[in-house]
């Protein structure tokens, strides 16, 4: 496929009004695209919400890593409890 570029000097009146009309549309569409991005850069409420999502995930960390101890301790709670109960039921 090949790509002709014309310059809107060399089209007819009617089409060099519908080029420029384009023209001016994208560019208005590139600058409100940009003030958007421009707008996402400079706001910092999105940053609120990741420092929510890292406390969160520490804290999930912290009880992961601590379920071992607490398990094993249940776990023995369990036993006994079962072991109590098993001479009372004999």
């Amino acid at each position: 496929m090949q790509i002709v570029l014309k310059s809107v000097f060399t089209l007819s009146r009617e089409d060099r009004g519908t080029t420029m009309r384009r023209r001016f549309v994208m560019q208005v569409m590139f600058s409100n695209f940009y003030a958007k991005i421009q707008t996402l850069i400079v706001q910092e409420d999105g940053q609120d919400l990741i420092e929510y999502a890292l406390v969160v995930a520490l804290i999930a960390f912290a009880a992961t890593a601590g379920m071992n101890s607490v398990a094993s301790s249940i776990n023995t709670a369990f036993q006994q409890l079962g072991t109590t109960l098993n001479t009372y039921t004999s």
